[in-house]
């Protein structure tokens, strides 16, 4: 039996719910912006979700850890069946137990799907927010996988303008604040300041290698960017590797693959900031890990590979056609950066265009024009403050508007 939804409540209970070490990254940022919304606003704000450990540290209840057990394809997502199964049954409880005013989809897209529908059924009047929604207006096989965001979702808050659109054509209401990271670098890091605190030389050619924040990443892209890397090396002897560790879970293995290897390479466990503003190049895994590259105007390669069965699935089966899969170029809609996906990702290819970006200054330049552009449609600063005072607006607003 649904819980009355107040009226004009003077304290908000707002449920965030979102997976994987990304999602987790701006439901923190969402979760202090919201508190910041609140306080000015003088209403009492609790926050609960599904997430990690930064929504945890900016003062979300969790109800379930879900950074864990996120994956990218068809075949890599069964392991994380049943672990996701478990905290979808916590959550369910938790909603038939406590009275929420407004639920926050945060990307996470089966889980939250099967969440909104339970939602929707069991509780029709209370509001639902799709925010950084999946990335159907990118690799969407069918309609039906939009038609079931859209339905789930009483409004949608896009952080693409090509999303907006997509799913404004789907008959949702869509809103476009820009993107929140953005906030996150108002003033891009120091380089000379960073390459300090890393105890690094002016001179030194840096490269800063991001390959996993998934165990499946740990398989598939890893070796790849570490062969790639010792190919470099062997051209450039004297440049020195960075791998900042995303999960402390994986950094075992990230350390154990780097020792099989002969790359002048140091782990940082204290973050990834500093070793991007430290690089002379970047060559990572796609993910939002692209845009805070951009953003801090490094020069990067994209990798990506995954499973040959899931990738045989989706090409000849599901027919999928993906011109582009990094957020940096999926903003401007072309290749900013290059991207080697499945049979193109090779440690020769990536090695080439790597040493390209060294050696090039042409290549450089053309990087960082893109990046221009790319920056001129994320929005001014305030991304967050103003996606939160929107959702606590509409948390507010009286219920009974239809789902899209």
């Amino acid at each position: 039996m649904s819980l009355p939804h107040r009226d004009r409540p003077s304290a908000l209970h707002i449920f965030i719910s979102t997976g994987e070490v990304s999602g987790d990254l701006q439901g923190s940022y969402l979760a202090q912006a919201l508190y910041r919304q609140a306080e000015s606003r003088g209403l009492a704000l609790k926050l609960s979700g599904l997430g990690g450990r930064r929504m945890a540290a900016v003062g979300t209840h969790l109800i379930g850890d879900t950074t864990p057990i996120g994956a990218v394809g068809i075949v890599e997502a069964l392991p994380f069946i049943f672990p996701s199964l478990r905290i979808q049954r916590r959550a369910r409880a938790f909603f038939r137990q406590t009275e929420i005013d407004l639920t926050v989809f945060l990307d996470y897209m089966g889980p939250n799907v099967e969440l909104g529908k339970f939602l929707a059924k069991q509780f029709p009047d209370l509001p639902t927010v799709y925010y950084i929604a999946p990335q159907q207006w990118v690799w969407a096989f069918s309609d039906q996988d939009t038609q079931q965001i859209t339905q789930i979702s009483d409004q949608m808050v896009a952080v693409f303008p090509e999303e907006a659109n997509y799913y404004r054509r789907f008959g949702a209401t869509v809103h476009y604040f820009g993107h929140p990271l953005v906030d996150q670098f108002v003033q891009p890091p120091d380089r000379a300041t960073a390459r300090q605190q890393l105890g690094i030389p002016p001179a030194a050619t840096v490269i800063t290698l991001l390959p996993a924040s998934r165990q499946q990443e740990i398989v598939r892209v890893m070796p790849l960017i570490l062969a790639a890397a010792e190919q470099i090396q062997v051209v450039r002897p004297n440049v020195q590797f960075l791998v900042p560790v995303s999960m402390a879970k994986l950094r075992p293995a990230i350390a154990a693959a780097l020792a099989q290897t002969n790359l002048n390479a140091r782990l940082i466990d204290s973050g990834s900031v500093d070793a991007i503003a430290a690089a002379d190049l970047v060559i990572n895994k796609s993910g939002t890990v692209n845009l805070e590259v951009a953003l801090m105007n490094i020069p990067q390669i994209v990798v990506y590979r995954l499973n040959p069965l899931t990738a045989w699935i989706g090409y000849h089966i599901l027919k999928a056609k993906i011109p582009l899969i990094s957020p940096v170029n999926l903003f401007v809609n072309r290749a900013i950066v290059p991207e080697f996906v499945q049979a193109a990702a090779t440690p020769e290819a990536i090695a080439q265009a790597g040493l390209q970006f060294l050696q090039n200054e042409q290549a450089r330049a053309a990087v960082h024009a893109g990046y221009a552009e790319m920056r001129s449609l994320m929005g001014a600063p305030g991304v967050c403050d103003r996606v939160a005072a929107h959702l606590i607006d509409f948390a507010l607003s009286p219920p009974g508007g239809s789902r899209a």
